[in-house]
């Protein structure tokens, strides 16, 4: 059977570069054109500016010492700090680590102990978390954390041994943190050499890690390098057609390779400008940055979009600048991708797909493609990138039109998962294989479409069901605005189907007429037997919905007793 293959007609200019060589050709080849724009901040910057910062940033790194290959952890939302740590760390060869800002103090402490981190940069507040408590509560040790010669503070913890540094980003330093200002005073008083810091440094070394949101056990901590990133954001902005004319609006967060790489890396590499909403989402902000900084391309996942479309002040907004962007995350039905262009306008809108493993991009539609392929498939392979469907139970590839797990090979394949070889070997066969663990099928066209996820599946009665199936079923209703299913534990079927369902503001249905609408399509054994209708769904800060919290609730709420494995 064939393998997907797509070969590059030339090699793209950052391959063989280091993140911060791309950075500073882009800076220099685009010196005064604006490079950020915080629009909810009094912080705007050209090339030139942003690469001032950053080198700054870098100095006072290594000021603090911060060497190649030490672990910096950065716990934000989306602030500027953020997006400067993320190109300084590459310019000295120092490993970002992305900390998810919904973590609370249980999952930071698994972070910071697993991922060795040397300095820990954070805000100190967002919302109802104060993260500087939280550091407290897992690392006392932080507040008195001192050093012999008084310039700067060293944490000794026994729990954090290789825990040296806490940079406070924002916010009044407690006592023990080093404040983001003081690191930058540090950096400016002494020497130190940047080009010397770069020397050496090749495009194969880790210099990201970003940790999985892994629905059993710890999440895992994928492991990056320059060049899978980097050849990552090229084919991405590739596909968009990006150039240095283009202005792209980020909403999604930084600590998500949505962000991180197809969002800014992809901006830096084809020297666009980048305009950050807000420090998270919120619809109304977006909004105020697509009709103010006149962005080319919005990203975000298919709840983004359609809060922005049901915001209360969207219908007085004059939005004329869109061409193009990124929907990803989620099946986006073709009625959300339809209103999105029409009213949003970007004609040129397409889908990603893929996982933080693959750095994260694997599949993607391009801007020309007809809109029933962007909302019926996740685009056909990358550049240079292999894509193949197997039979998961013998391994064996299959042909157009059979679903199996997909499978990919090429520059996107992480290097593997930090200090965990099982884990590694598991996710990347003997031949360099990384294992999705997603369902697809391949079209005769060589594009591809996501079933559902091997794991998720639900077996009623002996009957494998792929709730995703379901779901793009039920997106057909003219009522239905968002739908999630998951299995849920059956004494008599083993388990049974839940439908968690949001209509669509102005219209109703009842738990009979979805079922109907669904017996009306799909077998039997494809019926909900539980139907919610529901507010809104649990999400991660990325914009997915949580299934196994929905499972969980439901459980609670009927009093499901939940077999246990022998």
């Amino acid at each position: 059977m064939k393998e997907e293959r797509s070969v590059i007609s030339e090699k793209p200019w950052v391959d063989g570069l280091t993140i911060g060589e791309a950075f500073d050709r882009t800076a220099a080849r685009c010196a005064d054109r604006e490079a950020l724009v915080f629009t909810s901040l009094d912080y705007r910057r050209t090339y030139r500016e942003f690469q001032a910062d950053v080198d700054a940033a870098a100095r006072g790194l290594l000021a603090i010492g911060v060497g190649r290959g030490d672990h910096v952890a950065v716990w934000a939302t989306n602030v500027p700090q953020w997006l400067v740590l993320q190109f300084a760390t590459a310019k000295i060869g120092a490993v970002l680590v992305t900390v998810n800002p919904a973590y609370r103090a249980f999952e930071l402490e698994y972070v910071l102990k697993q991922s060795d981190a040397k300095v820990l940069c954070l805000v100190d507040k967002f919302k109802t978390s104060d993260y500087f408590a939280m550091l407290q509560e897992v690392c006392p040790e932080s507040t008195s954390a001192a050093s012999s010669d008084g310039t700067r503070c060293e944490v000794r913890s026994e729990k954090f041994p290789r825990l040296k540094t806490i940079v406070a980003l924002r916010g009044t330093a407690p006592a023990g943190f080093l404040a983001w200002d003081e690191m930058l005073r540090l950096g400016s008083a002494g020497h130190f050499d940047l080009r010397a810091a770069a020397e050496g440094l090749t495009c194969s070394q880790p210099i990201n890690i970003q940790y999985t949101s892994g629905t059993t056990g710890f999440p895992k901590a994928a492991t990056l390098s320059h060049r899978n990133l980097l050849l990552n954001a090229y084919y991405v902005g590739g596909c968009q057609r990006f150039s240095e004319q283009d202005r792209v609006c980020i909403p999604v967060p930084f600590y998500h390779c949505f962000g991180c790489v197809l969002g800014t890396l992809g901006a830096v590499v084809y020297g666009a400008a980048m305009i950050i909403p807000a420090d998270s989402f919120n619809a109304t902000a977006t909004l105020d940055a697509l009709e103010r900084e006149r962005p080319t391309a919005l990203y975000g996942v298919p709840t983004m979009f359609i809060a922005q479309l049901q915001c209360p002040t969207f219908p007085a907004r004059k939005i004329t600048s869109l061409r193009t962007g990124i929907m990803s995350g989620a099946p986006c039905p073709i009625e959300i991708m339809r209103q999105v262009i029409d009213k949003l306008g970007p004609s040129e809108l397409t889908i990603a797909y893929g996982q933080t493993e693959a750095s994260p991009v694997i599949t993607q539609t391009h801007c020309h493609d007809p809109i029933e392929l962007r909302v019926e498939t996740v685009g056909a392979p990358l550049t240079d990138v292999e894509v193949k469907v197997i039979d998961p139970a013998t391994g064996a590839t299959l042909g157009d039109e059979q679903q199996g797990e997909l499978c990919t090979r090429g520059h996107l394949v992480m290097l593997g998962y930090y200090k965990d070889p099982a884990a590694t070997a598991k996710a990347i066969d003997a031949d360099g294989w990384l294992h999705t663990g997603d369902l697809a099928v391949r079209r005769p066209d060589g594009y591809y479409h996501i079933t559902g996820r091997i794991k998720d599946m639900v077996i009623r009665g002996g009957e494998n069901i792929y709730p995703r199936e379901i779901e793009e079923y039920l997106f057909r209703h003219p009522s239905i605005e968002q739908a999630s299913v998951v299995g849920l534990p059956d004494v008599k079927y083993g388990e049974e189907l839940c439908a968690w369902i949001k209509l669509k503001t102005g219209t109703t249905a009842t738990e009979d007429e979805i079922r109907a609408f669904v017996k009306a399509g799909l077998a039997h054994f494809k019926i909900p037997r539980y139907v919610r209708f529901v507010e809104a769904f649990p999400q991660t800060i990325s914009g997915k919905i949580q299934k196994f919290k929905i499972r969980e609730q439901m459980i609670e709420e009927l009093k499901l007793v939940v077999q246990k494995m022998a």
